[in-house]
This record gives C-alpha cells, sequence and structure tokens, in this order.
C-alpha cells in the first residue's frame, strides 16, 4: 500500500489524483443480481445506433486520445439518468455492509479549500498540493472527521473506486457504462458538440454545469452557485433526459484506458483492451477550468487507477 500521497503518480492532476494503492482481498463485491422496477425508472432507454465519437477540435487534449473522430455503432442500452447518490449508495451499503476502498485503506484525497481544518491533512500530492491525504475521507464523511451528508442525500455519491463503482453497479442488477456509451448517451444527440447542449459553454449566459469559476485553486467564486459538489438534478438535462453528465464529478467506465487502436472504435473493440493500469473516467467535475482542464467537454477523457477515490469521482450505471 502507498503511504505517503508524496509520490502519488499525476494523471492530469488538476483532475484527480491517483493513488495506487494495492487491492485488498477483504473488499468482496456483492454477487450480481437483477435490476428491480425501481431501478430500471432510474435509467433511460438509449435507442443505440451509429453516432461519431471523439473529436479532432484544437480545444482539445491530443494527447489523452481524444480522437480522431469514428463512427461508432451501439447495440441499444439504458443507462442511469442522474449519477448514483449518496441516498442510493446509502442504501446498498444498508443492504450490503460492503466497505469501501478509502474505509479499508482509512482515507481518500479531498480538495484542501473544502477542508474545515488543514491540520485534518498528513500529506499532499507533491506536483498538486491542492489535493490532501485524509484520513477518515469517506463517502459519507467527505471532507474527513466532522463532516456529512446530511444535507447531501440527492449529491453524487464521491470518494469511490472504480472497484466500489462495480460491486454497486452488481447489487444493483446492472454494469459499468462503456466508454462508447458513456459518450453516446452524454451528447443527447446532438452531432460533434463540444457539450452536451450546443457549443457554447454558457447559452444565452445561463450556466448548465457545475464546473470551477475564478482562478485555480485559488478562488472559486461558484458563480453557478456551488462550490464543491451540487445536486445532480441542479442543471437542465441533456436531450436524452441525462443529468448531471458533464461537470459534477467525474464517472467511471468500464473500459481500461488507452490511446492506441485498440480503444473503442467498433462493435469488436467496444469495450475497449482486455487489460490495463487505468480505468477511464468522463465528464469533468467542479474542478475543471478552461485556464487548465476544460475536460468537461464531452469528447474529453482522463483515467485513474480502480482503487483510487477523491473528492471529485463518482459513477452512474448501464444496462
Amino acid at each position: 500500500m502507498q503511504n505517503s500521497a508524496e509520490d502519488a503518480p499525476i494523471k492530469n492532476a488538476c483532475c484527480t489524483p491517483s493513488s495506487e494503492r494495492e487491492a485488498l482481498a477483504a473488499i468482496a463485491a456483492p454477487a450480481a443480481s437483477i435490476a428491480t422496477q425501481a431501478t430500471l425508472t432510474r435509467t433511460v432507454a438509449l435507442p443505440g445506433g451509429t453516432f461519431l465519437m471523439g473529436t479532432d477540435n484544437p480545444e482539445g487534449f491530443p494527447q489523452d486520445g481524444e480522437g480522431p473522430i469514428r463512427a461508432v455503432t451501439l447495440d441499444p442500452f439504458r443507462i442511469d439518468r442522474t449519477p448514483v447518490t449518496n441516498a442510493l449508495f446509502a442504501a446498498f451499503i444498508e443492504a450490503t455492509g460492503y466497505l469501501t476502498e478509502a474505509e479499508t485503506f482509512g482515507w481518500s484525497f479531498v480538495f484542501y479549500s473544502h477542508l474545515a481544518d488543514l491540520s485534518l491533512a498528513v500529506d499532499t500530492v507533491a506536483a498538486a498540493p491542492w489535493w490532501c491525504k485524509v484520513p477518515g475521507a469517506t463517502w459519507n464523511t467527505p471532507e474527513g472527521p466532522g463532516s456529512d451528508i446530511d444535507k447531501r442525500a440527492d449529491h453524487p455519491v464521491v470518494h469511490v473506486s472504480w472497484n466500489d463503482a462495480a460491486a454497486y453497479a452488481a447489487w444493483s442488477g446492472q454494469r459499468m457504462p462503456t466508454e462508447a456509451e458513456w459518450e453516446y448517451a452524454a451528447r443527447g444527440g446532438l452531432e460533434q458538440k463540444l457539450y452536451p447542449w450546443g457549443d457554447k459553454l454558457r447559452p444565452n449566459g445561463e450556466h448548465r454545469c457545475n464546473i470551477w469559476q475564478g482562478d485555480f485553486p485559488h478562488h472559486d467564486t461558484a458563480d453557478d452557485g456551488y462550490a464543491g459538489t451540487s445536486p445532480v438534478e441542479a442543471f437542465p438535462p441533456n436531450s436524452f433526459g441525462l443529468d448531471s453528465i458533464t461537470g459534477n464529478t467525474w464517472e467511471w467506465c468500464h473500459d481500461w484506458f488507452t490511446t492506441g487502436p485498440e480503444r473503442a472504435t467498433n462493435r469488436d473493440h467496444l469495450s475497449g483492451p482486455p487489460t490495463g493500469q487505468a480505468r477511464i473516467m468522463r465528464g469533468g467535475s467542479f474542478l475543471c477550468h478552461k485556464s487548465y482542464c476544460n475536460r468537461y467537454r464531452v469528447a474529453a477523457r482522463t483515467s485513474n487507477t480502480p482503487d483510487s477515490s477523491a473528492s471529485n469521482i463518482s459513477f452512474r450505471c448501464a444496462l
């Protein structure tokens, strides 16, 4: 297990820190179950078909493998209308007694300005000192000891690793969305637009997602109404009826991360390579800002190790 955040490898450090903690056999995933009607009502049925995935836009990050633009064909599928909320995750914990990796390892990463007391942090990431290693930071104590989610039942659950997300999905009778499914859903039927609603970040001056405003990492004006996570229905949904699909929190996808030709390109490679070191995350978070990390675009992508967790990482499920 990595005992210090100082040497934590950084993949797009402005986005999320990577912990690369060893997986523990004691973390047992609940057995897969069948999706209930209640679960189905929280999903949106999408018809699938062919869409143009990726981007060659100069605003993007070619090194992330955002391009080239390619036609991808998907079968029909369902996807959660919102990220999994604290309330839903609490029901999972109550039903299964599952311990998240942050709970098992005893710590997770928290953005420094969200800490009530900086003494709660025992270390920081050298290349991104705004990320603090906080003992006791978990899904239900998101800023460490003394914090809670009492007024955040409808916010996306955070401090969940990919392994945690996959465990929840198995319990709910669902699965993790592939990267191709996620992007198809996020685009909402629009072709090659920057955002789920079009090409302007703030159409008519309206905020459409929860991202950073101000001078990162020193001052967030919270002009969109939120300095941290927001309720999952705080902003208008896209044309497919999906809420909080960009900004707010990063969302795990099924695929292993690669920038090579084996990434999702066609029916034979819709899930990417069979193995890897890091899983894909999409959508950006409340920490993204145009000055350094405009990865709230629908074609943007990043990755993190499957055992990593932080205060801006969540997920939604598909089936």
